[in-house]
């Protein structure tokens, strides 16, 4: 039915005759002359319909928008001044002797090419969405990347194996979807959360190492990195420790990466402690690219008559931090990341904007300058690498909320004043602990999940010490 997809055409194919399928992406009447730019997955290929050929002329005039068609015509060069280095297709056109319209089509809800569509309109139109080339270029990329996965896991000696969709209640993160049997009324089927218990199956009947791309389910609120339904790529072995794991995952990334993207990742990639994570950037996930960084000021602070900095060093499990900003901050913006704040616990954001570093305190401009002692405020530069012109933001309060408000705001001011390195910089965090106090049920829960394994030696903090316990 066709020879070729519309952007796979070049010039090797000058004075061939082709046949191509696709959409009128876009029909143009020059004056006795219709162009139509006739799309398919592979791209766009500019169609020439002249009126010498009539059938074909007159089935072109009545082309519309996102009609189905079969071309048939001579490959040839654009003339002089009218390539398009745009698009692959771009130096060549297709000169029309047969038009058919395979299928006609009302008029599309929306431009394909419009960036500024509503989330609703798209799912509405879920199947015009579909053809916008954003939707075709993230879909090809998805296959791309399965297909680089399965190439690098099959290469290292991992088998495929299905698990079932059906299968019974077990103790998860999350609530599960529940189906009902027909054959056994009142009784229910769970779809997974996970394949965990039958892939450790999988190991003790000696398979050694298994994956799967698998469909997973939870029942739980929308977030931006967790939906109902999600695909997760799925892995178990046998007899390796953590660093050969560490290693073998480490160059599925980086193999995905090279193949589907042309990115060249680091080798190794860096390792961060969850300790020093958490000191240094507030979360247990930083993004290495914002080149910002908290400075740790508990101990320091305990020696100082201000009560907001000194009571929260004093406090169990208290942190005192600072945040050094370098780059250009206006009064209001730097009021306005109070409320922000707010929203992570901070009860406020306390700043020393630092005009002259070498005068202290008058080369300070702060509210909180009059109550910190000269020497401690020399420390305070000293410790962050403060330099004229920047701002320190401070934390004061229990660590959690210190690291979640500071953590934050690290974020924001990057991405407020483009301080994000256009760059990938992957890492492993490291030492997680296993377990995290509950305050409103007054107990220690797991920090990811109950199947993790404690680090050797660290068994009988489970019981003796749970907070020791990594």
């Amino acid at each position: 039915m066709r020879t070729h997809y519309c952007g796979e055409l070049s010039a090797a194919l000058v004075d061939r005759v082709v046949t191509l399928c696709g959409w009128a992406h876009r029909r143009r009447d020059h004056g006795g002359v219709i162009f139509i730019d006739l799309r398919d997955r592979e791209g766009l290929a500019q169609v020439v319909c002249n009126p010498d050929r009539s059938e074909a002329f007159a089935a072109a005039e009545r082309v519309r928008g996102e009609f189905v068609l079969r071309v048939t015509g001579k490959v040839r060069r654009r003339p002089e001044g009218s390539v398009n280095p745009e698009l692959r297709s771009g130096e060549i056109e297709v000169l029309a002797h047969e038009v058919e319209i395979l299928n006609p089509a009302l008029p599309p809800p929306f431009q394909l090419d419009d960036e500024n569509l509503s989330e609703l309109t798209r799912l509405t139109h879920r199947v015009v969405d579909l053809r916008r080339e954003p939707m075709q270029r993230n879909m090809r990329l998805r296959y791309r990347v399965s297909m680089a996965v399965r190439d690098y896991l099959d290469s290292h000696g991992f088998i495929d194996i299905e698990t079932p969709m059906l299968t019974r209640s077990t103790p998860e993160g999350a609530r599960d979807y529940l189906v009902p049997s027909r054959v056994h009324p009142g009784e229910f089927f769970a779809l997974p959360q996970s394949p965990q218990l039958f892939k450790q199956l999988l190991m003790v009947a000696g398979f050694d190492r298994y994956y799967q791309i698998v469909r997973c389910f939870r029942d739980e609120d929308l977030r931006a990195d967790r939906q109902p339904e999600f695909t997760q790529i799925d892995v178990e072995t046998s007899f390796l420790d953590e660093r050969e794991i560490q290693d073998l995952m480490e160059g599925l990334i980086r193999d995905v990466f090279r193949d589907v993207l042309g990115v060249d990742l680091p080798q190794p990639f860096p390792r961060l402690g969850y300790a020093e994570a958490m000191a240094r950037y507030g979360v247990d996930k930083p993004d290495l690219r914002i080149p910002l960084e908290l400075t740790e000021l508990t101990e320091l602070m305990r020696a100082v008559e201000f009560k907001v900095f000194r009571q929260a060093a004093d406090l169990p499990g208290g942190r005192v931090a600072a945040l050094k900003v370098s780059a250009e901050l206006t009064r209001k913006e730097i009021d306005d990341f109070g409320p922000f704040v707010a929203t992570y616990g901070a009860k406020g954001l306390a700043y020393i904007k630092v005009n002259e570093r070498s005068k202290i305190p008058e080369g300070l401009q702060s509210p909180i300058v009059k109550f910190l002692p000269a020497d401690v405020l020399r420390q305070v530069l000293e410790r962050t690498g403060a330099q004229n012109g920047d701002v320190l933001f401070f934390g004061a309060d229990k660590a959690s909320i210190v690291n979640a408000a500071l953590g934050a705001l690290r974020v924001k001011i990057a991405q407020d004043k483009n301080l994000i390195e256009k760059a990938w910089r992957p890492l492993w965090v490291l030492d997680f602990p296993m377990f995290e106090w509950d305050e409103e049920g007054k107990r220690w829960s797991a920090m990811h999940h109950p199947f993790t394994a404690p680090r050797d030696g660290h068994e009988d903090f489970l019981l003796s010490d749970p907070a020791r316990a990594l």
